[in-house]
């Protein structure tokens, strides 16, 4: 089984780490490619590009100056440990016992704008740069471009025909695959809400939730589609009433 999940903007490079191993990304030449366009960029144009504040621009202005290879433990930190959004804070990393950050590191893939695809070990440096940003590189006009059929052909080496993929990142960055062309059984649960009598998806919560599915699946060990509807965190509880496609099971609270 492997699972793919989005990044996250919010990062942390301050507290303690639980392990001293890491590992190389795969695309990091890329990594390097797109910063070296980022870096040439003054704070403002990053401001407009990004639709982001002042204040962020200038801040991602400094990590792109920053940025410096080859990446060590000084000047880097390992992806898992680096993302601190909500579906980072459902995973909780940091109370993992090592052989669980093992099965995580075969297991989780974390795709990203800059670095295409990152194992949960693997070395990152501060960055800002979301899949769907329109940002011209060569003669592609965006990184969905940029990176092609690229993600999905790693993603293909890496598994057994038929073999599961578990679907948690946002649509922004699971458009950056080719769901056609990936061998894997593809799994999209799908996790909403009651609000005002009406089931929704309520994207703070839906994040947590994803972090949390993977989390129970490390734990539980999870093997199959019927495995995972076993889910049973933060309150929710797979629903076949509101599951209209076997492949997107719905869970509900």
């Amino acid at each position: 089984m492997k699972i793919v999940i989005s990044p996250a903007k919010s990062l942390n490079y301050e507290s303690e780490l639980p392990t001293t191993e890491y590992t190389s990304a795969e695309f990091i030449d890329d990594a390097e490619k797109l910063n070296k366009l980022l870096a040439k960029k003054k704070p403002k144009v990053l401001s407009e590009l990004m639709s982001i504040s002042d204040n962020l621009a200038q801040l991602n202005w400094q990590r792109n100056q920053d940025f410096e290879t080859p990446f060590t433990p000084k000047n880097s930190r390992q992806a898992i440990y680096a993302f601190n959004g909500d579906v980072y804070q459902g995973i909780d990393a940091y109370t993992l016992s090592d052989d669980k950050i093992k099965r995580l590191q075969k297991t989780l893939r974390i795709l990203s704008g800059q670095y295409g695809i990152l194992r949960p070990l693997d070395l990152m440096q501060p960055y800002r740069l979301e899949m769907g940003t329109s940002l011209k590189v060569g003669r592609n006009k965006n990184l969905y471009e940029y990176w092609g059929n690229r993600l999905t052909e790693y993603l293909n080496n890496e598994m057994e025909e038929g073999e599961l993929l578990v679907n948690l990142a946002s649509n922004e960055y699971y458009s950056a695959l080719q769901p056609k062309n990936l061998k894997a059984e593809i799994i999209t649960p799908i996790f909403k809400d009651w609000k005002n009598d009406k089931l929704k998806i309520i994207s703070f919560f839906a994040k947590k939730a994803r972090g949390s599915m993977v989390r129970f699946i490390l734990d539980s060990n999870a093997k199959t589609l019927e495995d995972i509807k076993c889910f049973n965190l933060d309150d929710y509880e797979f629903s076949q009433e509101h599951t209209i496609k076997q492949n997107e099971p719905v869970f509900i609270r």
